[in-house]
């Protein structure tokens, strides 16, 4: 275990930690963001997208958002991506997210501030 408990105030700040990241997989939030992991998107990076997203919201104190993982969503070649869902149901699919800046900038800008980032964001035909 990386994190050594030294007093009751470490065991239950490790218990706050799980309880902040099983909150953050599950529940009706506001906002839900799908990282593709199909096996093209693990071999791009998604297991780091995910990783990412998670520090991300964390860091940016949301309370609204919640992550989740799927399969394949077919376009192989914009691996790694994610889906951002709002609560209206409307869908922005983001792609090429290889770079963690991309990943701050979608929740930055797109999450926090209600801007969808145009330049990731994946065009449709």
């Amino acid at each position: 275990m990386a994190d050594k408990i030294k007093s009751p105030a470490d065991l239950l700040s490790m218990a706050n930690k799980a309880k902040e990241a099983i909150d953050l997989r599950s529940g009706a939030k506001e906002i839900k963001v799908t990282v593709h992991m199909g096996t093209c998107g693990i071999a791009a990076g998604a297991r780091d997208v995910v990783v990412a997203f998670i520090g991300e919201i964390a860091d940016a104190k949301l309370d609204n958002v919640a992550i989740h993982q799927s399969g394949c969503a077919g376009l192989c070649e914009m691996e790694p991506m994610a889906t951002v869902e709002m609560a209206d149901g409307t869908l922005y699919h983001y792609g090429h997210l290889e770079d963690r800046k991309k990943i701050h900038e979608i929740v930055q800008n797109h999450l926090v501030g209600g801007a969808p980032v145009a330049e990731y964001l994946i065009k449709s035909a």
